[in-house]
């Protein structure tokens, strides 16, 4: 299957670790092999390794190194972040970090939660059978 997704300027990326993980950013230039400069709302003007980015499949229409403002703008036009809440990557995200900040008592109630929706399910299936 080809590649889908291409490094190209005004591409959005989630940062995948280091001090901003979790973020989106978008792609302002290649500088090199390895790396790129990105800008975004929440993360600011940085060059990143490829290593420590993901590319989505969003995209916004802005030129090589764009200012702040032009890309805040393209951001809006586009409705990047609306794409993005929409989207089932960043759902699955929002469910793991969810997941992972339950305590014994949440993780126990959802159990007992899964227990009941499985005896009904098997309730009604014996009925139809």
């Amino acid at each position: 299957m080809p590649f889908q997704r291409f490094m190209e300027v005004g591409r959005i990326v989630l940062i995948n670790y280091g001090p901003e993980a979790g973020k989106l950013a978008t792609v302002i230039d290649v500088v090199d092999q390895n790396k790129c400069l990105i800008d975004g709302p929440q993360t600011g003007r940085q060059v990143i390794s490829f290593t420590r980015i993901a590319l989505t499949d969003l995209t916004v229409k802005i030129q090589r190194n764009a200012r702040p403002k032009t890309l805040a703008k393209a951001w809006e036009e586009a409705g990047t972040l609306a794409a993005w809440e929409k989207s089932s990557w960043a759902k699955k995200l929002i469910a793991k970090k969810k997941r992972a900040s339950l305590n014994d008592f949440d993780r126990f109630k959802v159990m007992v939660a899964r227990k009941q929706k499985r005896e009904i399910i098997e309730k009604k299936m014996k009925e139809l059978a």
